[in-house]
């Protein structure tokens, strides 16, 4: 089962850069739906910045109480870097979101204040830079429609915010429709006004 019926995620990947301290400090925030895309997420930048002195990371895949989490300090001293970072991401209301912070050493040294502040920093500005969209959690009917229904049937899913998927013409129209989970019941209930009770879709499985 889905946590959540719409939950934010990141729209695309995003980079912001800072010198703290006279070390560089880049910020990678994207998505990660699972702990398996934030590793292979997290090893890219690792490639990209292979000389870099940490690639700190921290990420939470899924949303509500349908979360993986993971952090790294990646050589910074235990606990001034992934759990700052994660602890940003826990406090916004994102899913699907793994952040890489990058420290190229510039010679001096932050102390552990200094780190858990900055890496808190850089994950802060990498959310306010994020751009974000929606992930909703749909289910897919198939559904037999009466010819003479048809037409009617088409301006019902798109008047309640469906999607038709696919259609197979036969002896009825075999149409393949998409909803949110938040607009099933309303169209439930136009499509049984608008059949006489002749249609009753059954929804398959939740998925997004």
């Amino acid at each position: 089962m889905i946590d959540s019926i719409r939950y934010p995620i990141p729209a695309q990947t995003t980079r912001y850069e800072l010198v703290i301290g006279g070390s560089r400090f880049i910020s990678t925030i994207g998505e990660a739906r699972t702990a398996d895309d934030a590793h292979a997420f997290i090893n890219t930048i690792k490639a990209e910045f292979s000389d870099a002195s940490h690639n700190v990371h921290a990420f939470r895949a899924g949303y509500g109480a349908s979360v993986t989490e993971g952090a790294s300090d990646d050589g910074e001293p235990a606990g001034t870097a992934g759990r700052p970072a994660l602890a940003v991401l826990r406090g916004e209301d994102i899913g699907d979101v793994v952040v890489v912070i990058t420290r190229y050493f510039g010679g001096q040294k932050l102390g552990t204040g200094g780190l858990v502040r900055a890496y808190t920093q850089m994950t802060k500005e990498a959310i306010k830079a994020l751009p974000l969209t929606e992930r909703v959690t749909q289910r897919d009917s198939l559904i037999a429609v009466p010819y003479p229904l048809y037409e009617q049937v088409r301006l019902l899913i798109n008047e309640r915010g469906g999607e038709v998927v696919d259609e197979d013409f036969a002896a009825d129209v075999t149409m393949h429709i998409r909803f949110a989970v938040d607009r099933i019941e309303a169209f439930e209930l136009g499509i049984q006004e608008l059949s006489a009770g002749r249609i009753t879709p059954e929804w398959l499985e939740e998925h997004t």
